[in-house]
């Protein structure tokens, strides 16, 4: 099996029951995750070798996350110990016309306090196949914006195929502070995945047309940030038409020698928890890539792996290549050039 390692924030995740307000709750729902630790628990389940690398503290629920990981494949030998506490996040569960609501609290956690010394990416890259991490990471601490440049720079130093979403996140910091941190990390990325919003506010690109249609605004925006990244090879995101909080459709893309290929479209009514589904997304395409799968098909198989996360509670996705593939059968997409 390929080697894979993802580096990020894993958190404690508390949620409302369905049409309860956070501030009237009693009980809340307890679950694990962040945007690394979930995409590598996909490509876990899908077959691949998962390493996870991140810092938890030393108490219950710590031990909680390690099990969690390992209950999933997912490896955990350079999960380190310090510090004094899990970052958390509540989420108020939307419903109908009421969006979700997450609030953080996560500041001073073990992970945020992680400095690039405490890593060794030369026996962490050793045989790897592939990289990931999320714009969430340097978001968190001017150390770790530091040890996510490293990390890119070692793993193509390693020969690495290396992956960056950018999943900003207004909450943790500004477009600004974004922006200048993701064009020190880009030029060593290979897979990226990013949208229209990415490229105006995160990368400077100036607005496409009203004229053009969501697609070829999408090329025209992929085909600049190719123009400042030629490193780049694969670049993704998707559509999401919002009908409610629980009734949404969904449609990848992906953007590969100068063609953007589209999924079919998924009519997700009701969703049961939509936290995550970017990942779930996430980890198809990087398994497809992974295993040299068309385009087409890679596209397919992510955005069916999304729909199907949105089926299931918690943070992470558990189904396997064939059951995704299997509810993918059905499916057909278009090239848009």
């Amino acid at each position: 099996m390929k080697k894979v390692v993802t580096f990020g924030e894993i958190m404690l995740r508390l949620s409302t029951q369905t049409g309860e307000r956070l501030s009237n709750a009693k009980q809340l729902l307890m679950h694990y995750g962040g945007g690394e630790a979930n995409v590598g628990i996909s490509l876990s389940h899908f077959g691949y070798d998962v390493y996870f690398v991140s810092k938890i503290p030393n108490n219950p629920l710590g031990l909680g996350v390690e099990r969690h990981l390992l209950s999933h494949g997912v490896h955990t030998d350079y999960l380190m110990t310090g510090g004094e506490r899990l970052g958390t996040y509540y989420l108020e569960t939307g419903v109908g016309e009421r969006s979700a609501k997450v609030t953080y609290d996560r500041k001073y956690s073990s992970f945020s306090k992680l400095v690039v010394e405490e890593l060794d990416f030369d026996e962490i890259f050793k045989d790897a196949a592939l990289f990931h991490l999320s714009g969430i990471t340097p978001a968190l601490s001017a150390g770790l914006q530091e040890a996510a440049l490293i990390a890119l720079q070692k793993a193509k130093e390693h020969g690495v195929m290396t992956s960056f979403d950018c999943n900003y996140r207004a909450s943790l910091w500004s477009h600004q502070e974004a922006a200048e941190v993701f064009q020190n990390l880009l030029p060593y990325v290979d897979i990226c995945f990013c949208g229209e919003l990415d490229a105006i506010y995160l990368l400077g690109i100036e607005q496409a047309s009203d004229s053009l249609t969501r697609e070829e605004k999408l090329v025209f925006y992929y085909k600049k940030i190719r123009e400042l990244y030629p490193n780049i090879r694969y670049m993704s995101s998707t559509f999401r038409d919002v009908i409610s909080a629980s009734h949404n459709v969904l449609q990848g893309t992906l953007f590969v020698d100068e063609r953007l290929y589209v999924s079919k479209k998924h009519v997700i009514n009701p969703i049961v928890d939509r936290v995550g589904g970017g990942d779930a997304y996430a980890a198809g395409i990087l398994f497809s890539l992974l295993g040299s799968l068309s385009p087409q098909t890679a596209v397919s198989f992510a955005s069916a792996a999304s729909a199907l996360k949105h089926t299931v509670s918690g943070d992470c996705n558990t189904f396997t290549q064939e059951e995704v593939f299997q509810f993918a059968e059905n499916s057909s997409g278009k090239i848009s050039r």
